[in-house]
Protein backbone atom coordinates (compact mmCIF):
# COMPACT_ATOMS: atom_id res chain seq x y z
CA UNK A 1 0.00 0.00 0.00
CA UNK A 2 3.09 2.92 1.14
CA UNK A 3 4.63 1.60 -2.33
CA UNK A 4 1.18 2.51 -4.38
CA UNK A 5 1.28 5.84 -2.72
CA UNK A 6 4.98 6.33 -3.46
CA UNK A 7 5.67 5.43 -6.88
CA UNK A 8 2.58 5.36 -8.40
CA UNK A 9 1.02 9.01 -6.94
CA UNK A 10 3.96 11.02 -5.00
CA UNK A 11 7.07 9.72 -8.19
CA UNK A 12 4.75 10.14 -10.80
CA UNK A 13 3.42 13.75 -9.58
CA UNK A 14 6.57 15.38 -9.80
CA UNK A 15 6.70 16.62 -6.04
CA UNK A 16 9.59 17.27 -4.03
CA UNK A 17 10.15 14.31 -1.74
CA UNK A 18 12.30 14.17 1.62
CA UNK A 19 13.36 10.22 1.61
CA UNK A 20 15.50 8.67 -0.72
CA UNK A 21 14.22 5.16 -2.37
CA UNK A 22 16.26 3.13 0.02
CA UNK A 23 15.20 5.35 3.37
CA UNK A 24 11.38 4.70 2.08
CA UNK A 25 11.91 1.16 1.96
CA UNK A 26 12.89 1.17 5.79
CA UNK A 27 9.86 3.30 6.21
CA UNK A 28 7.95 0.49 4.89
CA UNK A 29 9.61 -2.03 6.98
CA UNK A 30 9.60 0.25 9.97
CA UNK A 31 5.40 0.04 9.19
CA UNK A 32 5.33 -3.46 8.51
CA UNK A 33 7.62 -4.65 11.51
CA UNK A 34 5.26 -2.81 14.01
CA UNK A 35 2.13 -3.92 12.57
CA UNK A 36 3.58 -7.83 12.95
CA UNK A 37 4.59 -7.19 16.56
CA UNK A 38 1.31 -6.13 16.97
CA UNK A 39 -0.63 -9.28 14.98
CA UNK A 40 1.93 -11.72 17.06
CA UNK A 41 0.55 -10.22 20.64
CA UNK A 42 -2.82 -9.81 19.46
CA UNK A 43 -2.45 -13.71 18.52
CA UNK A 44 -0.83 -14.56 21.74
CA UNK A 45 -4.08 -12.53 23.73
CA UNK A 46 -6.26 -13.97 21.74
CA UNK A 47 -5.64 -18.04 22.42
CA UNK A 48 -8.26 -18.74 24.24
CA UNK A 49 -10.92 -17.59 21.71
CA UNK A 50 -8.94 -18.54 17.96
CA UNK A 51 -9.41 -21.97 20.29
CA UNK A 52 -12.85 -21.80 19.57
CA UNK A 53 -13.42 -19.41 16.80
CA UNK A 54 -10.22 -20.63 14.61
CA UNK A 55 -9.15 -23.53 15.35
CA UNK A 56 -7.25 -24.33 12.20
CA UNK A 57 -5.40 -21.05 11.96
CA UNK A 58 -3.98 -20.92 15.64
CA UNK A 59 -0.05 -20.53 15.89
CA UNK A 60 0.74 -19.37 19.05
CA UNK A 61 0.62 -22.14 21.57
CA UNK A 62 0.46 -25.03 18.53
CA UNK A 63 3.06 -24.08 15.91
CA UNK A 64 5.40 -22.43 18.17
CA UNK A 65 5.66 -21.77 22.22
CA UNK A 66 4.11 -18.45 24.07
CA UNK A 67 8.32 -17.63 24.94
CA UNK A 68 8.59 -17.85 21.36
CA UNK A 69 6.16 -15.54 20.06
CA UNK A 70 6.90 -13.45 22.72
CA UNK A 71 10.59 -12.95 21.71
CA UNK A 72 8.99 -12.57 18.27
CA UNK A 73 6.54 -9.58 19.12
CA UNK A 74 9.94 -7.82 21.29
CA UNK A 75 12.05 -8.05 18.45
CA UNK A 76 9.36 -6.81 15.93
CA UNK A 77 8.47 -4.02 17.70
CA UNK A 78 12.00 -2.90 18.58
CA UNK A 79 13.59 -3.03 15.12
CA UNK A 80 10.40 -1.38 13.49
CA UNK A 81 11.04 1.71 16.49
CA UNK A 82 14.36 2.11 16.09
CA UNK A 83 13.97 2.23 12.22
CA UNK A 84 11.69 4.72 12.87
CA UNK A 85 13.86 6.72 15.26
CA UNK A 86 16.47 6.60 12.38
CA UNK A 87 14.56 8.48 9.94
CA UNK A 88 13.32 10.74 12.16
CA UNK A 89 16.37 12.18 12.89
CA UNK A 90 17.20 11.35 8.84
CA UNK A 91 14.11 14.43 7.62
CA UNK A 92 15.53 16.36 11.01
CA UNK A 93 12.37 15.30 12.78
CA UNK A 94 13.43 13.55 15.49
CA UNK A 95 10.24 14.13 17.48
CA UNK A 96 8.51 12.34 14.76
CA UNK A 97 9.64 9.29 16.29
CA UNK A 98 6.96 9.47 18.66
CA UNK A 99 4.59 8.47 16.45
CA UNK A 100 6.42 4.86 15.65
CA UNK A 101 6.37 4.61 19.58
CA UNK A 102 2.96 5.70 20.11
CA UNK A 103 1.20 3.24 17.29
CA UNK A 104 3.84 0.06 18.81
CA UNK A 105 2.31 0.95 22.57
CA UNK A 106 -1.41 1.23 21.08
CA UNK A 107 -0.95 -2.25 19.25
CA UNK A 108 -0.45 -3.63 22.73
CA UNK A 109 -2.61 -2.00 24.70
CA UNK A 110 -5.37 -2.69 22.28
CA UNK A 111 -4.35 -6.36 22.45
CA UNK A 112 -4.25 -6.67 26.24
CA UNK A 113 -7.25 -4.24 27.06
CA UNK A 114 -8.82 -1.58 24.19
CA UNK A 115 -10.09 -5.33 22.47
CA UNK A 116 -12.42 -5.98 25.32
CA UNK A 117 -14.05 -2.32 25.20
CA UNK A 118 -17.27 -2.23 22.52
CA UNK A 119 -16.42 0.73 19.49
CA UNK A 120 -13.34 1.54 21.21
CA UNK A 121 -11.24 -0.94 20.31
CA UNK A 122 -12.85 -0.89 16.63
CA UNK A 123 -11.33 2.54 16.65
CA UNK A 124 -8.58 2.21 17.42
CA UNK A 125 -7.72 -0.57 14.90
CA UNK A 126 -9.13 1.85 12.12
CA UNK A 127 -6.66 4.85 13.27
CA UNK A 128 -3.56 2.79 13.57
CA UNK A 129 -4.48 0.81 10.02
CA UNK A 130 -4.68 4.67 8.37
CA UNK A 131 -2.14 5.75 10.00
CA UNK A 132 0.39 3.52 7.93
CA UNK A 133 -0.73 6.05 5.02
CA UNK A 134 -0.64 9.25 7.12
CA UNK A 135 2.72 8.59 8.07
CA UNK A 136 3.54 8.80 4.34
CA UNK A 137 2.78 12.41 3.90
CA UNK A 138 4.57 13.08 7.63
CA UNK A 139 7.95 11.69 6.40
CA UNK A 140 7.62 11.82 2.64
CA UNK A 141 5.79 15.24 2.25
CA UNK A 142 5.57 17.58 4.93
CA UNK A 143 9.90 17.90 5.53
CA UNK A 144 9.92 18.74 1.90
CA UNK A 145 8.12 21.59 1.80
CA UNK A 146 9.13 24.80 1.29
CA UNK A 147 8.08 28.56 0.05
CA UNK A 148 8.37 27.88 -3.75
CA UNK A 149 6.98 24.65 -3.83
CA UNK A 150 3.71 25.11 -0.95
CA UNK A 151 0.82 24.82 -2.54
CA UNK A 152 1.56 21.78 -5.34
CA UNK A 153 2.87 20.00 -1.68
CA UNK A 154 -0.40 20.93 -0.05
CA UNK A 155 -2.53 19.08 -2.73
CA UNK A 156 -0.33 16.27 -2.26
CA UNK A 157 -0.57 15.89 1.29
CA UNK A 158 -4.24 16.59 1.31
CA UNK A 159 -4.96 13.77 -1.30
CA UNK A 160 -2.76 11.07 1.58
CA UNK A 161 -5.30 12.41 4.24
CA UNK A 162 -8.44 11.85 2.05
CA UNK A 163 -7.37 8.19 1.91
CA UNK A 164 -6.42 7.77 4.66
CA UNK A 165 -9.86 8.75 5.80
CA UNK A 166 -11.29 6.60 3.68
CA UNK A 167 -8.86 4.03 4.85
CA UNK A 168 -9.87 4.44 8.55
CA UNK A 169 -13.74 4.56 7.33
CA UNK A 170 -13.81 0.88 5.42
CA UNK A 171 -11.37 -0.05 8.53
CA UNK A 172 -14.40 0.52 10.83
CA UNK A 173 -16.67 -0.86 9.22
CA UNK A 174 -14.75 -4.30 8.61
CA UNK A 175 -13.76 -4.30 12.13
CA UNK A 176 -17.13 -4.37 13.65
CA UNK A 177 -18.26 -7.05 10.56
CA UNK A 178 -15.29 -9.07 12.37
CA UNK A 179 -16.36 -8.92 15.44
CA UNK A 180 -20.09 -10.28 13.82
CA UNK A 181 -17.53 -12.93 12.48
CA UNK A 182 -16.19 -13.96 15.99
CA UNK A 183 -18.71 -13.51 18.13
CA UNK A 184 -19.55 -17.00 19.10
CA UNK A 185 -15.54 -17.24 20.16
CA UNK A 186 -15.80 -13.78 21.31
CA UNK A 187 -18.55 -14.85 24.15
CA UNK A 188 -17.08 -17.84 25.43
CA UNK A 189 -14.20 -15.94 26.01
CA UNK A 190 -15.59 -13.16 27.67
CA UNK A 191 -14.59 -10.29 25.35
CA UNK A 192 -17.52 -7.64 25.18
CA UNK A 193 -17.36 -6.80 21.71
CA UNK A 194 -20.11 -4.70 19.87
CA UNK A 195 -22.58 -7.30 18.96
CA UNK A 196 -22.50 -8.93 22.25
CA UNK A 197 -23.03 -5.83 24.04
CA UNK A 198 -25.85 -4.43 21.71
CA UNK A 199 -26.93 -7.70 19.38
CA UNK A 200 -26.74 -8.34 16.13
CA UNK A 201 -29.37 -6.40 14.17
CA UNK A 202 -28.34 -3.21 16.28
CA UNK A 203 -24.59 -4.23 15.20
CA UNK A 204 -25.53 -4.44 11.89
CA UNK A 205 -27.84 -1.24 11.69
CA UNK A 206 -24.57 0.81 12.93
CA UNK A 207 -22.56 -0.93 10.02
CA UNK A 208 -25.17 -0.27 7.58
CA UNK A 209 -25.40 3.51 8.64
CA UNK A 210 -21.22 3.59 8.52
CA UNK A 211 -21.62 2.11 4.80
CA UNK A 212 -24.29 4.60 3.66
CA UNK A 213 -22.67 7.52 5.05
CA UNK A 214 -19.08 5.97 3.02
CA UNK A 215 -21.16 5.96 -0.31
CA UNK A 216 -22.31 9.06 0.28
CA UNK A 217 -19.00 10.19 0.89
CA UNK A 218 -17.35 8.59 -1.75
CA UNK A 219 -20.47 10.12 -3.98
CA UNK A 220 -19.32 13.75 -3.31
CA UNK A 221 -15.59 13.40 -3.41
CA UNK A 222 -15.64 12.25 -6.48
CA UNK A 223 -18.37 14.57 -8.27
CA UNK A 224 -16.32 17.41 -6.95
CA UNK A 225 -12.95 16.93 -7.40
CA UNK A 226 -12.80 14.26 -10.42
CA UNK A 227 -16.01 14.77 -12.30
CA UNK A 228 -14.20 15.33 -15.57
CA UNK A 229 -11.97 12.76 -15.71
CA UNK A 230 -13.56 9.74 -17.06
CA UNK A 231 -11.40 6.82 -16.26
CA UNK A 232 -11.78 7.99 -12.17
CA UNK A 233 -15.35 8.32 -12.45
CA UNK A 234 -15.72 5.17 -13.93
CA UNK A 235 -13.47 3.59 -11.71
CA UNK A 236 -14.84 4.79 -8.53
CA UNK A 237 -18.09 3.34 -9.71
CA UNK A 238 -17.40 0.22 -10.75
CA UNK A 239 -14.67 -0.72 -8.20
CA UNK A 240 -15.55 0.99 -5.38
CA UNK A 241 -18.97 2.50 -5.27
CA UNK A 242 -20.47 -0.96 -6.74
CA UNK A 243 -18.39 -3.32 -4.28
CA UNK A 244 -19.60 -0.95 -1.44
CA UNK A 245 -23.70 -1.40 -2.84
CA UNK A 246 -23.04 -5.33 -2.86
CA UNK A 247 -21.84 -5.32 0.53
CA UNK A 248 -24.90 -3.02 1.86
CA UNK A 249 -27.29 -5.62 0.78
CA UNK A 250 -25.52 -8.57 1.42
CA UNK A 251 -25.47 -7.12 4.78
CA UNK A 252 -29.31 -7.26 5.28
CA UNK A 253 -29.21 -10.73 5.59
CA UNK A 254 -26.58 -11.89 6.70
CA UNK A 255 -26.86 -13.78 9.69
CA UNK A 256 -24.08 -16.67 9.54
CA UNK A 257 -19.86 -16.82 10.59
CA UNK A 258 -19.12 -17.34 6.97
CA UNK A 259 -21.60 -14.78 5.50
CA UNK A 260 -19.65 -11.95 7.63
CA UNK A 261 -16.59 -13.68 6.82
CA UNK A 262 -17.24 -13.14 3.24
CA UNK A 263 -18.52 -9.43 3.69
CA UNK A 264 -15.15 -9.27 5.54
CA UNK A 265 -13.61 -10.32 2.50
CA UNK A 266 -16.00 -8.02 0.20
CA UNK A 267 -14.51 -4.75 2.13
CA UNK A 268 -11.15 -5.95 2.03
CA UNK A 269 -11.56 -6.16 -2.11
CA UNK A 270 -12.75 -2.48 -1.85
CA UNK A 271 -9.89 -1.09 0.12
CA UNK A 272 -7.50 -2.83 -2.49
CA UNK A 273 -9.23 -0.94 -5.31
CA UNK A 274 -9.48 2.54 -3.28
CA UNK A 275 -5.76 2.61 -2.45
CA UNK A 276 -5.05 1.94 -6.22
CA UNK A 277 -7.70 4.09 -7.41
CA UNK A 278 -4.83 7.08 -6.67
CA UNK A 279 -2.70 5.65 -9.80
CA UNK A 280 -5.84 6.11 -11.42
CA UNK A 281 -5.75 9.36 -11.04
CA UNK A 282 -2.61 10.46 -11.90
CA UNK A 283 -3.06 8.59 -14.90
CA UNK A 284 -6.30 10.27 -16.27
CA UNK A 285 -4.95 13.79 -15.01
CA UNK A 286 -1.38 13.44 -17.31
CA UNK A 287 -3.81 12.29 -20.03
CA UNK A 288 -6.36 15.48 -19.54
CA UNK A 289 -3.20 17.60 -19.66
CA UNK A 290 -1.65 16.48 -22.74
Amino acid sequence: MQLVFRYLFLAQSYVDLALTDFNYILLVIATVFIAAGGYVINNIMDQETDAIAKPQNRVVGVTISETVAYNWYIGLTIVGVGIGFYLSNVIYKPSFASMFILVATLLYIYATSFKQIPVVGNVVVALLLSSSILIIGLFDILPAVDVDNRFRMKEAFDIIIHYALFSFLINWIREIVKDLEDMDGDYQSGINTLPIAIGIQKTKLMVGILTVIAIGILVYYVNSNFFELDYVVYYAMLLILGPLLYFGLKLLNATTKKEFHQLSVVLKVILFFGILSVAVIVYNLKLANA
